[in-house]
Formats: structure tokens, sequence, C-alpha cells
């Protein structure tokens, strides 16, 4: 009889979106409740870009979430960003990484980097200082098929800027790709990658499904079935180069259901139950402890928590809506709960 409890040390979530406002106020204690730390972007309007921004929504997020949690700030790359900024922010403890989003390739990224020789500067002073830069890993060439647009990035900027700067820590987040998988696996040991639970799940068919499905949407897009399984594959394999990132992206249930929907998916309330139930279902209930809560503390060089959590197995109805947001898995029933 499989064994109807699962303890794990207390996880962190290595990539989450938490907004501000009032959205913060709502969404930040789901993240709290599951993970004892996370990984918080930096896309806000205006972006995260300067020290003092950072402290600023650092106090506004722990004000919201609680006490028991820690966030971990990101700064926003520019084409502009001042290396010597950057440098200021990590030796202050205020910024744990640095976030390269190309120029529109989500969600409030149009103050991203057009071009990644703009940022070579930068590259090799955190390069040089230890701190981990964090990727979206599309290009935004629109002559580039937007199912390809991760595999394309690969080639025209991961490659190159892994060549050119072979200590700098770099994780490649929500991978989606067998060529993503591919990359990071042959890579160096400064290569790691995140992987959300919709990736996992959802393949590009399910944006599609009896109707357009804008609650499936999120950038980088679902792919065809074959990439799925490659990234579950890696994902439950017990590789310490792959750790979990909800990349969790809260947008009101009118912002997605609209002629021009948001991307972004919000997992955040049941994230655990939904991987769990992934790495059941891939015989590797082992290896999710390293997955939730060691490997990616040990990839960005931080203590691993004390504390547990406990799933239990009891089936959970996950509500149509939280908070005006429909959540990931909205009006399914679990089969895993969280209890603490």
């Amino acid at each position: 009889m499989a064994s109807q409890t699962l303890t794990i040390r207390r996880p962190d979530d290595w990539h989450v979106h938490l907004r501000d406002g009032e959205m913060l106020k709502a969404v930040a204690p789901y993240t709290a409740r599951q993970f004892a730390r996370a990984i918080i972007m930096p896309n806000l309007v205006p972006p995260v870009t300067a020290v003092d921004g950072a402290s600023a929504y650092r106090e506004r997020i722990v004000a919201a979430a609680g006490e028991g949690f820690t966030p971990l700030m990101t700064a926003y790359l520019t084409d502009d960003t001042s290396p010597d900024e950057l440098a200021r922010g990590f030796e202050d403890g205020v910024w744990v990484a640095a976030k390269l989003y190309p120029a529109g390739a989500t969600t409030n990224s149009a103050s991203g980097v057009s071009d990644i020789r703009n940022l070579y500067p930068v590259l090799e002073r955190m390069q040089r200082i230890g701190m981990v830069l964090c990727v979206h890993g599309e290009v935004t060439d629109p002559e580039v098929d937007v199912f390809d647009r991760e595999a394309v990035f690969i080639d025209r900027v991961l490659d190159p800027v892994s060549r050119e700067f072979p200590e700098l820590k770099v994780v490649f987040e929500h991978i989606t790709t067998a060529q993503a998988v591919q990359f990071v696996l042959q890579g160096s040991d400064k290569i790691g990658a995140t992987v959300t639970p919709q990736h996992l799940i959802l393949n590009r068919n399910a944006i599609f499904a009896g109707g357009l499905r804008p609650h499936a949407y999120c950038l980088p897009i679902a792919k065809r079935e074959e990439h799925r399984l490659a990234v579950r594959k890696a994902a439950t394999s017990g590789a310490p180069k792959f750790f979990l990132g909800t990349d969790s992206a809260p947008h009101g249930r009118e912002a997605k259901e609209s002629g021009c929907g948001c991307a972004g998916i919000f997992n955040a309330p049941f994230a655990l139950e939904s991987y769990a139930s992934v790495f059941e279902d891939e015989g590797a209930l082992d290896h999710f402890e390293a997955f939730a809560s060691e490997s990616g503390a040990r990839f960005y060089g931080l203590p691993l928590n004390e504390g547990t959590i406990t799933l239990q197995r009891a089936e959970v109805k996950v509500p149509s809506e939280i908070a005006g947001v429909v959540p990931f898995h909205a009006g399914e029933t679990l089969r895993w709960q969280m209890v603490r």
C-alpha cells in the first residue's frame, strides 16, 4: 500500500511573480504558506532596476506575506544597467540574482535587453562576484515561430553567453523543450534550470481544447507532447540541475479573458500538490525533496531550510477562482493536500 503522507524539508520557489499593490496582498500569502523562500521577479511597472526600489519592494512583500517567508530579490536588467549599481546591490545583500528579459518577450518586458552584447560588461561583473543570472529564454524576433523561440534562444544567446562567461551561474528558467533539457544536461555545473508545474502537465493542445483556453496560456508557451515528456523526465530524474520554480503569474480574470489576454498561470495555491502528483505518476516521489527543497538552494549557494512540510493523500477540489484570479487546476480535484 502506498504511503498516505509525504514529509520533506521545507521547499523554496526559485521563480515567482508576486506583483504589487492589492494583487501582492492577495497572492503573497499563498506562496508564503508553501515555501520558505522565493526568487521574486522584478517585472513591475516600472521595473525594479535600482537598489532602493528593490529594498522597498522587499519590505512590501514581507508585510504582505507575513512572518517566516524570505523574499530573494532580483534586479531587472536593461541595456543601461550599471555594473557598479548591480554589484553594490549584491554586496549589500539586497539582490540575490539578476533577471534577463529579452525586450518584449513576456509580461512587462518592454524595458528588457535589446541585444545581449549590450549586457556583456554586466555579465563579466556578475561572473566575477558570483551573482546568478536568471534568464527568460526566448528570442523575440517576429520571424521566429512562437513555438521555436526557446530553441532559437539557446543557439543565438544562451550558448554564446555560456562560452563567453564559463564561470557565470545561469538559471535557464521555466524550460519547455527537449533542446533546453539537452543544453542544461550537457552544460557545466554553472548551468541550472527551473521547471513549472504547468509545463510538466500541459502540452500545447491544452490551449485549444474545445475552444480557446486563456487560462492555459503562459510564456514560454506550452509545446508539443514530446517536449513535455522530455522536461518531465528531466525534472523527476533526480538530476540536481533541475529544481522547482513555479513561475506563478497571477492576472485578474478580466485580463486573461480579453481580446488580448495576458500570459501567465497562477499556480501558487496548490503548487506542491501539483508537482507531487507528477512525481508520483513518474514513480519518482523519492526525488521530490531534492527537486523542491535541496537542488535550488545548493545551486544558489544558500543553506537548506530547517523544518518540514507534509503532504497527505486527500482529494482536494481546486476553487474556480481565488482572489479574482483563476488558478491552475481550477475546478479539478487533486489527490494530495498540504497539511504543514
